[in-house]
């Protein structure tokens, strides 16, 4: 395993780190008093449209469209239906780019597609954050002023160039008093250099593990479920590292997000590695995308939120079978991991005992993670059939079969 494998899990990763120098200019730039507003809103927008010809060849233009038609949306219909406009536009654009683009996205040789899918959904996050804030209230947009100046802010902050390609989602409210405030602010030169040590030592893991693993990896060591494991534990990393990347680029930018807001903190790390509980799992990883969903879906569907927002997961991602297959078993153990647990805690009663429970739901939450997350990268459906007739299948079934005896004893009594 070598640095040049960030390529493979991690296509957009030399980009972010080639945006480093240009975050550093830009905050410097800003403290030193040589860009007013309306310069910082340019050079964030243009080093977003330079960051996307550079990551993305010609796939660019599959994400500057969506961004101007939201633009364009968001000034001219009203602030009652801007939500469902701009939902309806997004995301019919990026089902439309994924089903374009899924063969090439595979291609390990070229990883302009994948880049340009994951820039895409990274805009339709913040656009449809930005409409839910315009159709709540919460944000208003000059109607007054030019439109230039109405134009400049929004495109800005779609298409800025230190959240382009990852990072937490950050509001519009937020990023436009950042972008204002941005002279005011020492740049964190000292937190930043802290994130990329850290980036440093999960890359030395995930070198340790690729190694441990040897050339095991695959559908081969599904049978073994410590292996299967390992193998998960090896695309969490990855995940884990990008996210520190992500974060430090914009802490160097000045557009760092609030304490406990962004997508991993030291604290998250341990919560994710050390919890029993799957719910917990699940609210903590990926924290500022979760948010959004709670916030988009879950709290706006009146029949099976938790069931609707899992669905939608998928689609977000883009309805490959892995992905369908992987968030719908993440629903159905969440959902079993909310009635288990009341039950088992219920009946732990001396310290021992908990001890053993604690324990014991520690392993099968690892492992239901291991399995959801290597379903979710399956990339075939023939796979995926491998993986569902393996022995790892074992520990979600029995998940799914105390969900249903569990939901069979709650309505015994209401029956007699």
């Amino acid at each position: 395993m070598r640095w040049a494998d960030l390529a493979v899990l991690l296509p957009a990763a030399p980009y972010q780190l080639a945006a480093f120098p240009f975050a550093a200019v830009f905050h410097y730039l800003c403290a030193s008093g040589h860009l007013s507003l309306t310069a910082r809103y340019i050079f964030l927008l243009a080093g977003g449209c330079l960051l996307a010809g550079t990551a993305m060849g010609s796939y660019a233009v599959l994400l500057l469209i969506p961004a101007a038609g939201s633009v364009l949306t968001l000034l001219f219909v009203s602030p009652a239906r801007a939500h469902t406009w701009v939902f309806t536009l997004q995301m019919s654009w990026q089902t439309l780019c994924h089903l374009a683009l899924s063969s090439q996205e595979l291609n390990a040789q070229d990883a302009r597609p994948a880049v340009t899918l994951s820039a895409i959904m990274l805009l339709t996050q913040k656009a449809t954050s930005l409409a839910l804030d315009i159709h709540e209230g919460l944000v208003s947009l000059q109607r007054g002023q030019g439109f230039l100046q109405q134009v400049l802010p929004l495109c800005s902050y779609l298409l800025f160039f230190p959240a382009l390609l990852g990072g937490p989602l950050c509001s519009f409210s937020r990023f436009r008093a950042q972008a204002e405030s941005c002279s005011a602010l020492p740049i964190p030169l000292r937190s930043a250099g802290q994130w990329c040590l850290g980036a440093l030592a999960l890359q030395g893991l995930r070198v340790g593990l690729a190694r441990g693993l040897g050339g095991r990896q695959g559908c081969a060591g599904w049978g073994c479920l410590p292996h299967m494991w390992a193998q998960a534990l090896h695309l969490r990393l990855a995940y884990y590292l990008h996210w520190v990347l992500d974060e430090a680029l914009l802490k160097v930018a000045g557009f760092g997000p609030e304490v406990g807001q962004g997508d991993l903190s030291f604290h998250d790390l341990w919560t994710l590695e050390t919890t029993h509980r799957l719910a917990v799992f699940t609210r903590t990883w990926n924290k500022s995308t979760s948010r959004w969903l709670r916030r988009l879906v879950f709290q706006r569907c009146p029949i099976q939120p938790l069931l609707a927002t899992f669905a939608f997961s998928a689609w977000w991602h883009g309805l490959r079978p892995g992905q369908v297959f992987g968030f719908l078993c993440w629903a159905v153990m969440v959902e079993a991991d909310y009635r288990i647990h009341p039950f088992l805690s219920a009946r732990a009663t001396t310290q021992g005992v908990k001890l053993l429970y604690c324990g014991t739901t520690w392993v099968f939450t690892q492992l239901i993670v291991a399995y959801i997350l290597v379903a979710v990268e399956t990339e075939s459906l023939s796979t995926l059939c491998l993986l569902w007739t393996s022995c790892s299948s074992i520990l979600p079934l029995c998940y799914g079969l105390a969900l249903l005896l569990l939901l069979l004893r709650a309505k015994k009594p209401k029956q007699n």
